[in-house]
């Protein structure tokens, strides 16, 4: 069983940033999928970034193109998050997930907060 432990959530004010960390208990080169997802209060977790081992370019849904970076640090086996601009409507709970292909064999990290307030 892979663990997932995320880290960097917090309260900001609309226009900062924050860094999302999510450390899996595996080498983040065992797993072909790598993403950060988002829920908002009373509505559907939704895809926000995802990396695909092999090349491609990253996803990103379409709010938070130009803001956000996804990526995966080798040294500390992780796989980050980067928000900058950000808006109120980013206000979410931010789940790390990663999948094995083509077993589809996945994971999901606990939720970190963010909020996003003056």
């Amino acid at each position: 069983q892979v663990q997932l432990v995320e880290s960097g959530g917090g309260l900001v004010q609309p226009g900062g940033s924050l860094r999302l960390s999510c450390a899996p208990s595996d080498n983040i080169f065992s797993f072909n999928i790598l993403a950060w997802y988002r829920q908002a209060p009373g509505k559907e977790r939704e895809l926000v970034a995802r990396l695909i081992s092999g090349g491609g370019s990253p996803y990103y849904h379409a709010s938070v193109q130009g803001r956000f970076l996804i990526s995966r640090d080798v040294a500390k086996n992780t796989v980050d998050l980067q928000m900058n601009s950000l808006k109120p409507e980013d206000t979410a709970v931010y789940y790390c997930n990663v999948r094995r292909l083509p077993s589809a064999e996945e994971y999901w990290g606990q939720g970190t907060q963010v909020t996003v307030s003056s």
